[in-house]
């Protein structure tokens, strides 16, 4: 049985808006749950009942929420890491997030209750994504073992993050996700060998 009140979708979508206003705005160091709140309309403790710190209401408003929709079903390993690149491009890819990542990193590493927090929640969530489209591809035969999905993670996330906020070429002609399938297709498959 679910305690305590049932969340309001309107607070939940009214509160990432100010959060994603406020980041372009003001930056990270200015968007407070005060501030959040107040552009939000709503009381701090509405903010504060639903995400434990800022950083973590930035990661959820900017990046991906907590849960994640199910990978998809491509019927290939190739064309899952292909849709996970799609996945990863699109939740690392927007304004408020450049103005947000390096502080909101900085905030994370510095607290190791947070940094504990973030691995349970949002790395962990991230890794059994990948743990889904990795057991797929080890029972249609395209692997002979799962991979460390640490390693996997590491290896999809690491060049689009790179990419997209510390390159300031504009991405290849074919897409940057469509680009980085094959080599990073070939990567997981040698994890799993």
């Amino acid at each position: 049985m679910a305690r305590g009140r049932p969340r309001e979708e309107g607070i939940d979508d009214a509160v990432r808006e100010a959060v994603r206003a406020l980041l372009i705005e003001t930056g990270y160091q200015r968007c407070t749950i005060d501030a959040v709140a107040a552009r939000a309309g709503v009381g701090k403790a509405a903010v504060y009942r639903r995400w434990r710190s800022k950083a973590e209401l930035v990661f959820v408003a900017v990046i991906h929420p907590v849960e994640l929709e199910p990978p998809s079903d491509t019927g290939s390993l190739r064309g899952d890491v292909a849709a996970v690149l799609e996945v990863i491009q699109s939740s690392l890819d927007g304004v408020e997030l450049r103005q947000a990542l390096p502080s909101l990193l900085a905030d994370v590493r510095a607290d190791p209750v947070l940094e504990a927090r973030f691995g349970e929640v949002f790395l962990g969530r991230e890794r059994g994504y990948l743990v889904q489209t990795l057991d797929r591809a080890v029972a249609r035969g395209e692997l002979p073992r799962r991979p460390d999905p640490a390693l996997v993670h590491a290896i999809l996330l690491g060049p689009v993050l790179t990419w997209l906020h510390l390159f300031t070429e504009t991405p290849p002609s074919g897409g940057l996700a469509a680009s980085l399938a094959s080599p990073l297709h070939a990567a997981v498959v040698a994890l799993g060998a």
